[in-house]
């Protein structure tokens, strides 16, 4: 499933290539992290709870950044599990524009899902997972936004 999108985020492109690259700014931003942990400056540890439809699971995976041109683009991989649930893999290719003092972040994800995750439907996988990237898009738009705003005044 593709999920593509964007935000305008009202910091510099450095900022936000910081904040991308930030465990602590990622991790408040993921939908239901409860842990992440970074093993090496492209590679990280999570563990997520999700809730898709009657479907409640905590994955543990392994994300990884490649393809990096600071601070313009990277992808984003990883791979969770959920024990009876399934798993989920995927990655996201993110690009950074500046415009002015803010910077246009644009995103195109690739998900798989399997396990009993698969036989909820790709209708509900795929809206409860574009949910989720704006969510975290949102979320991260808010922290950088915020968080720059607050250095300027």
């Amino acid at each position: 499933m593709d999920i593509n999108g964007e935000e305008r985020i009202a910091a510099p492109r450095s900022v936000v290539w910081a904040a991308l690259n930030d465990p602590e700014i990622l991790r408040q931003c993921i939908p239901g992290c409860q842990s992440l942990e970074q093993r090496s400056p492209t590679e990280l540890a999570a563990t997520v709870k999700v809730k898709i439809g009657p479907v409640s699971a905590s994955f543990s995976g392994e994300v990884t950044l490649s393809d990096m041109i600071p601070p313009e683009s990277y992808r984003i991989a990883g791979e969770g599990k959920g024990g009876i649930a399934g798993f989920a893999k995927g990655f996201a290719d993110v690009a950074l524009t500046e415009d002015g003092n803010e910077t246009i972040l644009r995103y195109n994800v690739d998900a798989q899902v399997g396990g009993k995750l698969a036989q909820l439907g790709s209708r509900l996988i795929g809206s409860t997972s574009q949910k989720l990237a704006q969510q975290f898009f949102a979320s991260f738009n808010a922290v950088v936004g915020a968080g720059n705003a607050t250095k300027d005044a």
